[in-house]
């Protein structure tokens, strides 16, 4: 009987190797599946408007300030006469990635530039010979990948670490040192000016007094805080507007924005045509003053084109909720 259960055991003992590898095997491949199904999509905004009023039809050079993953830029070097190209920019690297992919069928007539739009003039001039430019367009939104998936940690819904750079390559500040370093009296300001939050002291008063015992590392741990401090009401997680304030604050957008916008207008032909889409107040405010003030002064440099924004469609928002908050303003430079 000692005989037969020492040579069960044997038996027992050669198989558990060989199991624990399939095992391992198995999971190797169900991590392989979910990387392979990790597909990065974004559904442009506003793509019939914009095409419409940059009236891309007559132009000849154009601009995407913000390529994301070349959905605008398809559908504008699809509008333009065949002898158009177009300059496409973005500050991620990545994107830029997926955006060659989406219009590789363009490439001839496409120069794709990891560069920030506040350094457009810089841009064009180092990587084309294009002197005049007939049409730009800034598209402000965070592209889909950004927020569907968490290791940039840029989602309160997705568990990554507090980063939140647009190009990790070229910027050193990130989300996790605002939250952690910053003063009360500065993340009192920070999420009060750009992320709107009035409750800004009290969320700010307890990440200071939280962040002593035990500093905040990820996108998920930030959110439950604040859900937890806040209380969960309607359909806006508690946590939104901190973030947004994080993501401007690491990657100074305002800052960049007016710059942008500066650079455009000395960048534009006459009667070449500038279009901002912009997601929140603050965005929307710099544009609708920044057009409205060179429309008056400076001996009207422009013209504003729409008086009032473009909001998506009923049809468009219930296809693409993420467009709801989404304005559109066009003008032209005189």
């Amino acid at each position: 009987m000692a005989k037969k259960t020492s040579k069960t055991r044997k038996k027992v003992q050669a198989k558990k190797p060989k199991t624990v590898k399939k095992v391992e095997k198995k999971k190797v491949e169900a991590e392989v599946k979910v990387e392979e199904k990790k597909e990065y999509t974004h559904e442009s905004v506003l793509l019939e408007e914009v095409c419409d009023l940059l009236e891309l039809s007559k132009k000849k050079n154009v601009v995407d300030a913000t390529l994301g993953l070349g959905g605008h830029a398809k559908e504008m070097l699809k509008a333009l006469p065949k002898a158009g190209k177009l300059i496409g920019l973005d500050a991620d690297p990545e994107h830029l990635k997926i955006a060659k992919k989406t219009l590789r069928s363009y490439k001839d007539r496409t120069i794709l530039v990891n560069s920030n739009f506040a350094h457009m003039a810089d841009a064009i001039s180092e990587n084309s010979r294009i002197k005049s430019i007939d049409a730009i367009l800034f598209d402000l939104g965070i592209a889909s990948p950004h927020v569907d998936f968490g290791e940039r940690g840029f989602s309160f819904m997705r568990e990554g670490e507090l980063d939140m750079r647009f190009n990790p390559e070229e910027q050193q500040l990130t989300a996790a040192e605002v939250v952690n370093k910053y003063g009360e009296k500065r993340l009192v300001e920070i999420f009060k000016e750009y992320g709107e939050e009035y409750r800004a002291r009290k969320i700010a008063q307890a990440i200071c007094k939280n962040r002593k015992r035990k500093p905040f590392k990820t996108t998920k741990q930030l959110a439950d805080f604040i859900e937890k401090l806040l209380g969960r009401g309607g359909k806006i997680h508690p946590a939104t507007r901190v973030f947004q304030a994080l993501r401007i604050e690491v990657n100074k957008e305002l800052d960049v924005l007016v710059e942008g916008l500066k650079q455009a207008v000395e960048l534009l032909n006459k009667n070449g045509r500038v279009a901002v889409i912009s997601y929140h107040s603050l965005e929307d405010r710099i544009v609708k003053n920044f057009f409205r003030d060179l429309a008056r002064n400076n001996g009207q440099s422009l013209k504003l084109i729409t008086k009032k924004p473009i909001a998506p469609s009923e049809e468009e928002i219930q296809r693409n909720p993420r467009s709801r908050s989404a304005k559109l303003r066009v003008a032209e430079k005189l």
